[in-house]
């Protein structure tokens, strides 16, 4: 091939030019009992769906048992009380009897098997909730503000995130035909090949694209870490109003182990546009995106390397150009921490909401805490509203005052206390799902934190630190969706029993941390923490938290002895 002749785009461009209705075979896949599973093809076009095709690595050894993943599509994680009550009752009749929430404030079903995965689909439909590009190269699932106590500003912000969400959603009818009616996209090939989204083009975008919004000073949606973040800003003379939003462009955390063209990256700060724009700002960096993302490897097509590559002042021109205006300068914004509220907290409209904890995202019942049925029966009976949030936990919101002690002595016969929920670093912990479900997984995460948080919290104790909170959160392989390199400890799994180490986030989740080490065992990650750890005991300033401790101290020393690892291009925090 000679140098000016242009890379081949890759596999899955071609699945979507020539099908780009998303429908493949997905239909009649379903209706063949013969089938255990879907074709590789088809597994491209299921993630258009919201859904994954995995097994069970657990039982690899006596062969292969396909399961599905099913990801709804939530925005800002808000579910009304006859939703709620669905959603469970389908992981029970046909999922592995658990709710897991996302870090992106939605829920996820496990282990549905094929011959189960249609009526769960039409259970979701019924239950007025979509998974149509929950996952694939669209934008997915718009991320707000969960907590309703601020003030009404909480509330308008949510309704913006809504209507950003239902703009960017694709349009294709193959949705409903495969899954409500139950039957192939009655389209001949000819027309099925020419179908185009008017948004989207033939051929989407060329991988994932993420949004949020974000209120200072809370960071709690990991606003920098997206593809297009909005902060909003509060008018000074009607704080209730949002004055506009400041823009970001270029985040995104997903890297691959040994490959440094690869990494995690911040977003630019590119301007401030008034509230009216929002929509067509969406919509113009979303198709600058589409039309100058790299569709040759996808390991290089988000939309973080465009902007690393071809600079933020090129991104905002193309941005403005296609939305017909000029950017403002960015208002000053200052995020000071991140992550939820437990307990009970009245709202500014004088009802009140109460924060659970879950532990590793994961609704479910065990001996000792019986969440999953105390949840069931709350909503039941007291009809609040769900809101997920980002970092995995949730709230009931829009609760009487008058209902909070029945709400209160309920989860306490079920095991679950109102105060005192979990420890320090537990609240502030997060995992992906990893083992056994999760194809990419290289190491656990979802069952190994929790045993070793109780380590850990071992080792805090006994250096006299048991009340300080950590941001801790671990991956099982480099993709980085418990966003682990922008926590003041983050475990990126490396291989079975192994982690890549990293420390130096902090509590507004502004800029990201830094490897420490490399290919650490499990059994010797207390003994690598302790050294750093007790230093910030000893040395760290009056109030400066562990994450700022190392990119003050532990990490300049290393750098400087040039044993450092990288991750990535180093922010500027704003």
């Amino acid at each position: 091939m000679s140098e000016n002749t242009p890379a081949p785009v890759n596999k899955n461009e071609v699945l979507k030019q020539n099908d780009p209705t998303l429908s493949g075979t997905l239909a009649e896949t379903l209706a063949n009992p013969a089938l255990a599973c879907f074709s590789s093809d088809d597994e491209q076009f299921l993630k258009f769906h919201g859904i994954y095709q995995q097994d069970d690595r657990d039982k690899r050894k006596t062969g292969k048992q396909y399961i599905m993943m099913i990801r709804a599509r939530i925005p800002g994680g808000i579910i009304p009380p006859d939703q709620y009550l669905a959603f469970d009752d389908l992981s029970e009749k046909y999922g592995n009897q658990t709710l897991r929430i996302t870090s992106r404030q939605s829920f996820q079903w496990h282990g549905v098997v094929k011959d189960k995965l249609g009526p769960l689909m039409k259970g979701l439909n019924d239950a007025l909730c979509t998974t149509v590009a929950a996952c694939g190269d669209v934008n997915r699932n718009v991320m707000a503000p969960a907590t309703p106590a601020t003030s009404v500003l909480v509330e308008r912000v949510l309704e913006d995130a809504r209507r950003v969400d239902a703009a960017l959603k694709p349009v294709t009818e193959a949705y409903h035909s495969i899954w409500i009616d139950g039957e192939p996209l009655k389209l001949p090939p000819e027309e099925k090949q020419q179908f185009e989204d008017p948004l989207y083009g033939k051929t989407y975008l060329p991988r994932k694209f993420k949004i949020a919004f974000a209120i200072p000073p809370l960071n709690d949606t990991d606003v920098f870490t997206n593809c297009l973040g909005f902060v909003a800003i509060p008018d000074p003379a009607e704080p209730a109003r949002v004055l506009g939003y400041n823009l970001l462009c270029g985040g995104g955390l997903g890297m691959s182990h040994g490959n440094k063209e690869t990494f995690p990256r911040t977003a630019d700060v590119l301007g401030f546009f008034a509230p009216e724009e929002l929509v067509n700002v969406a919509k113009a960096v979303l198709t600058a995106y589409r039309d100058s993302g790299d569709r040759t490897n996808r390991k290089h097509a988000r939309l973080k390397y465009v902007i690393e590559e071809r600079g933020a002042d090129w991104f905002r021109g193309e941005v403005e150009k296609r939305a017909g205006l000029r950017f403002a300068p960015a208002r000053p914004m200052n995020f000071t921490k991140q992550g939820d509220l437990f307990g009970w907290h009245q709202q500014s409209d004088g009802h009140w909401f109460l924060g659970v904890y879950v532990e590793t995202g994961r609704i479910k019942d065990t001996p000792q805490r019986q969440l999953k049925t105390a949840l069931r029966r709350i909503v039941a009976k007291f009809r609040p509203e769900t809101r997920l949030t980002p970092s995995q936990n949730l709230l009931l919101a829009g609760v009487p005052a008058g209902q909070k002690d029945s709400i209160t002595a309920l989860l306490a016969e079920h095991g679950i206390p109102v105060e005192n929920q979990a420890g320090a670093i537990r609240r502030a912990s997060m995992a992906c799902p990893s083992m056994p479900t999760c194809g990419l997984g290289l190491a656990e995460s979802e069952r190994y934190l929790p045993g070793l948080l109780e380590k850990l919290e071992g080792l805090l104790a006994e250096l006299g630190l048991a009340d300080e909170e950590i941001i801790i959160r671990m991956t099982g392989c480099p993709n980085g969706c418990a966003r682990p390199y922008m926590a003041e400890i983050g475990f990126v799994g490396k291989a079975p029993g192994k982690y890549n180490l990293y420390l130096g986030g902090n509590a507004g989740s502004t800029h990201l941390n830094r490897e420490y080490r490399a290919s650490v065992k499990s059994d010797d990650i207390l003994n690598e923490l302790r050294p750093p750890l007790t230093r910030w005991k000893n040395e760290r300033l009056p109030g400066e938290r562990f994450g700022d401790f190392c990119s003050r101290m532990v990490l300049p020393e290393q750098i400087k002895a040039g044993a450092a690892g990288d991750a990535g291009p180093t922010p500027i925090s704003p």
